[in-house]
């Protein structure tokens, strides 16, 4: 666990679901830290599993926290193999924090299981997205435009009731439903995390969007910006995780 300096003697905790190894919080972390956060994390699948990540998984109570944050992955969220093992446990997971008021924050794979676990759907998006965009945002207070990295092949429906608050041409990127907020976006990437990204791209992933390993390290350096993500952090503390549970 990594603790909070600044939590005024009142502890909040965020719990990180690695849902792959490789993909950590980064600059989410210290973000939810400087609001006052204690972190703590959990591996879906470890980097042993990674070529046959299915599996059953015994997942943590998330009452004991204030939000969740489901992080990103490599495989869809629709695969046959995981959604009959750990996708169908965690979706259980976050369907209890969000009935035990527990704020939830997904993260491209971890909100494309947030719309799929409240009605929505996740499927193959007809254009990839991989790089930094632009996002026109519905609530710049909450999200703000951007640049923001992405990297998914994948995208959602909205699930009822819920309020897209970002999208680009290609797809939505982010909403809010109740006490949860979905981003398809990576805020929590740099370049370290980049990196360790660099080496699992599939054959041409990259030149399938006119991109070079290279020119997306020269865009990340660009474009990273640890202060835009702390005030998206921010927003998300004050407008969602602040907001009074339903039930109250």
């Amino acid at each position: 666990m990594r603790a909070s300096p600044n939590n005024g003697g009142v502890s909040r905790r965020v719990l990180f679901l690695y849902n792959e190894h490789l993909a950590t919080e980064a600059l989410l972390g210290e973000a939810f830290v400087d609001q006052g956060f204690d972190v703590d994390t959990f591996t879906v699948v470890p980097a042993e599993r990674r070529d046959s990540p299915a599996g059953d998984v015994v997942f943590p109570d998330p009452t004991g926290y204030d939000v969740l944050v489901p992080l990103g992955a490599t495989w869809p969220v629709y695969d046959e193999a995981l959604q009959a093992t750990w996708v169908s446990a965690e979706i259980a997971m976050v369907r209890a924090a969000a009935a035990a008021g527990v704020a939830l924050l997904g993260v491209c794979f971890g909100g494309q299981l947030l719309a799929q676990a409240f009605g929505g759907s996740v499927s193959r998006a007809p254009v990839s997205e991989i790089g930094w965009y632009e996002l026109h945002t519905n609530d710049p207070d909450l999200v703000p435009a951007g640049p923001w990295f992405q990297w998914h092949h994948d995208r959602w429906t909205l699930p009822p009731g819920a309020v897209e608050v970002a999208r680009t041409a290609n797809a939505s990127q982010a909403f809010v439903l109740g006490r949860a907020l979905a981003l398809q976006f990576h805020p929590e990437v740099d370049r370290a995390l980049l990196e360790l990204w660099l080496p699992t791209e599939a054959d041409g992933e990259l030149a399938a969007v006119g991109l070079t390993p290279d020119e997306l390290r020269s865009q990340t350096d660009k474009f990273t910006d640890p202060s835009r993500v702390r005030q998206l952090v921010r927003n998300f503390v004050d407008r969602i995780v602040r907001q009074p549970c339903p039930s109250s």
